[in-house]
């Protein structure tokens, strides 16, 4: 078939490798505008864009999708069909209708369960012990449309984000490809979605991020996982912003206030509404992470001190 693929960030690319090697023919990307980014605050190109321009593919840049140029120019390149993974814009009716096939998304959750912006990180925070990735019809309701078909992935207990969604962008892929495979055959069959276990995942703000020590130890290790890698999970010290990387709830360790920071020769504990939990790495505002004795030693934890 001819595709136009819609996506932005890296996620999206490991569907471009396995469309790039279908028989499929690939018009151009569509990706959202280049960005600012970095200290300079330069304009970068997306991933997706980058991985077009490396390649010589047309790219497509609407700063919303609804723009008459924009329609007027996917008009031209007539696709059969758009597929789309993380592309980051509501497509209007008039741009879902111009391929005969429509537009299919690819989502990293099992539908309905999990719809919105981020579904991994709802999945990892609500500990799930089972996700995966659907392909269905994009339609104006948010990922309602019929289901071509799903693949699973266990969540496994030292999952981030970051690392799952690593996971089911890959096995994502194939699954996209083989929809795309059976639409071009005429053999794809979508299948309505469920009225039960609808679940909404809206994206995590900072806000989200900040760990709540007076949760139970599960519940905080979840938080931190979910935000890992963006939005980040963090806490305040000494009135000043830190970040941490994974922490591991401990069956046995000592009784500690929620918050309360207690350094120990081999490791940094940090009190919770239940038992305590080893810090893994600490990034102090300004600086690099370390691992947390380091960041310890350095900022001299004193005894009594927390986390607010």
């Amino acid at each position: 078939m001819r595709l136009v693929f819609a996506g932005t960030p890296g996620v999206a690319v490991p569907a471009l490798d396995a469309i790039a090697a279908s028989g499929h023919e690939l018009l151009a990307v569509v990706t959202r505008p280049d960005a600012p980014a970095g200290r300079g605050r330069g304009l970068v190109r997306s991933p997706v864009g980058a991985w077009a321009d490396e390649r010589g593919v047309e790219v497509l840049t609407p700063a919303r999708p609804r723009e008459p140029e924009f329609l007027d120019r996917l008009r031209a390149l007539a696709p059969d069909c758009v597929p789309v993974v993380a592309y980051g814009a509501l497509v209007p009716p008039a741009a879902l209708e111009i391929p005969r096939h429509g537009w299919v998304n690819l989502h990293f959750s099992l539908l309905p369960a999990w719809r919105g912006a981020a579904p991994v990180q709802h999945a990892v925070l609500h500990g799930d012990e089972l996700t995966g990735a659907s392909v269905f019809q994009l339609e104006a309701g948010l990922d309602t449309g019929p289901v071509f078909g799903t693949v699973t992935d266990e969540i496994r207990p030292a999952d981030t984000s970051g690392d799952l969604l690593e996971r089911l962008a890959h096995s994502g892929a194939g699954l996209l490809v083989a929809v795309l495979d059976a639409i071009g055959a005429g053999t794809a069959r979508a299948e309505p979605q469920p009225a039960d276990g609808v679940s909404l995942a809206p994206k995590l703000t900072v806000e989200d991020a900040r760990i709540r020590w007076t949760d139970p130890a599960f519940a905080v290790d979840r938080r931190v996982r979910a935000c890992m890698p963006a939005p980040g999970p963090w806490t305040m010290f000494r009135d000043d912003r830190v970040k941490l990387g994974p922490v591991t709830p401990l069956a046995n360790g000592p009784e500690l206030k929620p918050g309360e920071l207690l350094v120990e020769k081999s490791q940094v504990l940090v009190g919770t509404a239940t038992g305590p939990v080893r810090l893994g790495e600490v990034r102090a505002a300004g600086k690099k992470a370390m691992s947390a004795g380091d960041w310890a030693r350095g900022a001299r934890v004193a005894a009594g001190e927390v986390f607010a």
